[in-house]
């Protein structure tokens, strides 16, 4: 074979590294564009989100607030009861806001009183999501998944919104083979 053959083969392969999502053969469906959206306060959230990235291909946004939650247990966890039950939204940092492209969104976020954390309730109200397919994920202290997904098609009636996996949160370190599971049942 000639370099410039091996090296145009190269040119013309995926990208994708080969996860759950990646290209298949002639004929299969086309793969979806796929993004993984989160907000994650201890870094457990994060650390799912880099895990579901990295099986799927898909691409990656960190939700962020404009102003940062407290790190005191107590302090943050009064602060999410009143802004969950006064259904307040923070500002968000965004980025390029080009959320159009993509089929599907998997929704990442820290279980706060049974529910998605306020960050991610703003980020869903800000974009079109209409004909999207929503995955939650939720890293918790024992709540599971709570009435998320319930609050995630409140805030999306025109997405649809798959089963979510919710992982406590120090287990995520040892929760792959869970997730690769879960990961295969979107398929």
């Amino acid at each position: 074979m000639t370099t410039s053959f091996c090296l145009t083969m190269l040119m013309l392969m995926p990208l994708s590294g080969g996860g759950l999502f990646a290209t298949g053969e002639a004929g299969s469906p086309p793969k979806p564009n796929i993004l993984v959206v989160y907000f994650s306060h201890s870094g457990n959230t994060r650390m799912m989100a880099e895990m579901i990235k990295e099986e799927t291909g898909a691409d990656i946004f960190e939700i962020v607030p404009v102003s940062a939650y407290p790190k005191e247990y107590r302090v943050l966890t009064e602060q999410a009861r009143k802004e969950i039950h006064a259904g307040f939204k923070p500002q968000i940092k965004t980025g390029d806001g080009s959320i159009e492209r993509y089929d599907v969104v998997y929704v990442g976020s820290p279980n706060w009183w049974s529910t998605i954390a306020p960050p991610v309730a703003t980020f869903l109200s800000e974009h079109p999501m209409e004909g999207k397919t929503l995955i939650p994920f939720m890293t918790h202290g024992g709540g599971g998944m709570g009435h998320s997904e319930r609050d995630i098609r409140a805030l999306c009636p025109r997405a649809t919104v798959l089963k979510g996996l919710p992982v406590q949160g120090d287990e995520v370190e040892h929760a792959r083979e869970e997730i690769v599971k879960w990961l295969k049942t979107h398929m």
